[in-house]
């Protein structure tokens, strides 16, 4: 039994670090790709016809501000069809209404698109609206985004290579200051946006449609077999279906889509339960056609590492749990002294981790760096262990095929930090065997920490430390969310 507990300890502190290892090549790639010279911003030489789709359901807090939004785009009108695509069940059918009869009066050609029944979720209503859809190429944003007026004027350029099928660009955050939530989130995402997607397409390597802010070439979209809805994560599936038949991704690290990041735990943890599943399910569903394609070997890793990623949330909550009966089975075996001190290697890992968030902290805030790296980087890691349960379930979810209706993250409309997200009808705050489980796991880290003192084995203890707080945290916001958490 306890080689069997050393052994799986080992085995996934060593993917972990394979993992980490596969961002410091990104990062690497990241950084080789900020000695090119940037692309100039180039000029439009004719217009191509453009369909917007805005896939709405139930979003009355921001539904208006999105319309809006896009209905202040610097691109002819005559050339612009904007489809809401509403899948609403409540008072915002009369919102968008309202809204698409105000701006049609101006001139727009907009459109608010109503079908039969909800089959499909995102991906369905996409793919309704594509059917009736005229524009060569298809911008999508979520309720949440406010897109920048110059948007299409500055993505359709870099369509200019007939095998360009999509266009992604970053997103930027209107509220990352609310709170420490918010700002955990940003640092997150900033990282993907930055040394990820910029990495991978440096390398050559498959990138991602992010769901939003994104332009597709409408032949692309066809040519790949079109919307699917067998996945919760439509967007990653449809991207490596579609660079799989030869199209490729262009990202833009220099243009901004700005978006409202969710400021209560509920909301980050159904959106970060369907990132996860759905890149298990299109895990199970693309992995061995990546594997027998003609890419090269090195794409093929990259590949790989991009779509098992949302794994290291099981492999991390595996190795937590048995890290603590690890400081017994050391202390009452002193002769595996030296198996137990190979474990050291896996600081490597960390490293690699911490310099991959470093360089993407650097990349966002050049103007203190060192400060909000500091500040940011120890909450991040706590709080990303005291996410490892839920996301844990969602990947496992993924990998066997379970099934579970698409869980949507409530919106807020809240961007400062004077800004009041209580009363909202869509958050439901319902405490969960999940969410019991993590209050359990808190005190069982803090017994790893009374473990670590009564063993005088300190080498775990800040690890230990940071699950404790991280799950703890997690656990008293889902049980009662509070304003700029």
């Amino acid at each position: 039994m306890e080689w069997l507990v050393i052994t799986l300890y080992g085995l996934t502190l060593m993917i972990i670090c394979l993992f980490s290892l596969g961002q410091f090549n990104l990062t690497w790639h990241y950084l080789k790709s900020r000695k090119l010279r940037q692309d100039e911003h180039q000029e439009l030489s004719e217009y191509p016809f453009v369909t917007v789709q805005l896939p709405v359901y139930n979003e009355k807090y921001v539904v208006e501000r999105l319309i809006d939004a896009v209905c202040q785009m610097q691109y002819p009108k005559d050339k612009l069809e904007i489809q809401v695509l509403d899948d609403s069940s409540d008072e915002t059918i009369q919102i968008i209404a309202n809204k698409v009869q105000e701006h049609a009066k101006t001139g727009w050609n907009i459109q608010h698109v109503r079908r039969p029944d909800r089959v499909g979720y995102k991906a369905g209503a996409l793919a309704y609206g594509l059917e009736k859809a005229i524009g060569e190429y298809i911008a999508i944003f979520d309720a949440d985004f406010v897109p920048n007026p110059e948007f299409l004027i500055r993505t359709l350029p870099k369509f200019k290579h007939e095998k360009v099928g999509m266009v992604q660009t970053k997103w930027s955050h209107l509220n990352t200051d609310y709170g420490w939530l918010t700002k955990i989130q940003a640092f997150w995402l900033d990282a993907h946006f930055t040394v990820e997607q910029k990495g991978r397409e440096h390398a050559g390597s498959f990138i991602n449609f992010n769901g939003t802010a994104g332009v597709w070439r409408k032949a692309c979209i066809e040519d790949a077999g079109g919307w699917q809805y067998d996945t919760i994560t439509e967007d990653l599936d449809l991207s490596y279906r579609a660079q799989l038949k030869g199209w490729k991704f262009v990202y833009r690290e220099e243009i901004e889509s700005p978006a409202e990041l969710p400021v209560v735990i509920p909301a980050v943890k159904s959106q970060q339960y369907r990132w996860n599943k759905g890149a298990a399910e299109t895990a199970r569903k693309t992995l061995g056609k990546v594997l027998t394609s003609n890419i090269g070997w090195k794409h093929k890793v990259r590949a790989v590492l991009h779509l098992l990623n949302s794994s290291v949330f099981l492999l991390l909550l595996i190795a937590a749990v048995l890290s603590i009966p690890m400081l017994y089975i050391k202390e009452y075996n002193p002769d595996l002294a030296l198996v137990f001190d190979l474990g050291s290697i896996f600081i490597i890992g960390f490293l690699a981790m911490g310099f991959f968030y470093w360089v993407a902290a650097k990349a966002t805030h050049p103007e203190y760096t060192f400060r909000y790296f500091i500040k940011n980087f120890p909450v991040f890691l706590a709080f990303s262990m005291g996410m490892a349960l839920h996301n844990s379930i969602a990947v496992i979810e993924g990998y066997l095929g379970i099934k579970t209706p698409f869980v949507r993250t409530p919106k807020f409309n809240v961007q400062s930090k004077g800004d009041s997200w209580k009363g909202n009808i869509y958050l439901k705050n319902v405490l969960t065997p999940v969410t019991l489980m993590e209050g359990l796991l808190s005190i069982y880290f803090i017994y790893g920490i009374f473990s670590g003192f009564k063993l005088e084995d300190y080498g775990l203890m800040l690890f230990h430390a940071m699950l404790a707080i991280g799950f703890a945290y997690v656990f008293i916001l889902s049980v009662k969310p509070i304003n700029n958490a």
